[in-house]
């Protein structure tokens, strides 16, 4: 998400056995999570900001901008909470379930990584496979190639 949780993760992800795959934002990485009290912890998601109305489930850079959708959704009256999943595999299965479990709130992932394979699907397959039948949304990039560049340049391209 941002420099902070690189600065967190490098070590536990060079302690830790087996392969891994860190996904990284390019140039200069602003800094998000330092106003959230936010503590890396391998395979271990955490509630950034509370909220009663709508849940994101959000990873890498678009826990920053799930952030910055509760800050516009809270001057229309909407509590959004967000909890951010730094690690897909392995999945913090228990913390989304009890996030979901509080009931009520539809349920939506954000994620910078194709609909197809990533944390969305990881989340739906999570709800299905323990009776959570909510209302669920995915936002993703589209299952196709797709190109590379910058990151302005992408979202004028996909949305």
């Amino acid at each position: 998400c941002d420099a902070l949780e690189i600065e967190q993760a490098i070590p536990q992800i060079a302690a830790h056995n087996g392969p891994v795959y860190m996904r990284l934002l390019r140039g200069q990485v602003p800094l998000v999570l330092d106003k959230y009290n936010y503590q890396f912890k391998l395979g271990k998601a955490q509630v950034i900001k509370p909220g009663k109305d709508l849940l994101i489930i959000s990873t890498g850079l678009l826990t920053m901008r799930a952030l910055e959708a509760a800050e516009e959704l809270e001057k229309e009256g909407i509590e959004v909470s967000v909890l951010h999943v730094p690690t897909i595999k392995p999945l913090d299965e228990q913390t989304i379930l009890d996030e979901v479990a509080k009931g009520g709130r539809p349920v939506l992932t954000a994620e910078n990584h194709s609909v197809i394979g990533g944390l969305g699907e990881a989340v739906g397959s999570l709800l299905l496979r323990n009776g959570q039948h909510l209302r669920f949304d995915m936002i993703g990039l589209p299952d196709a190639f797709l190109d590379a560049g910058a990151l302005p340049t992408l979202h004028d391209r996909y949305g």
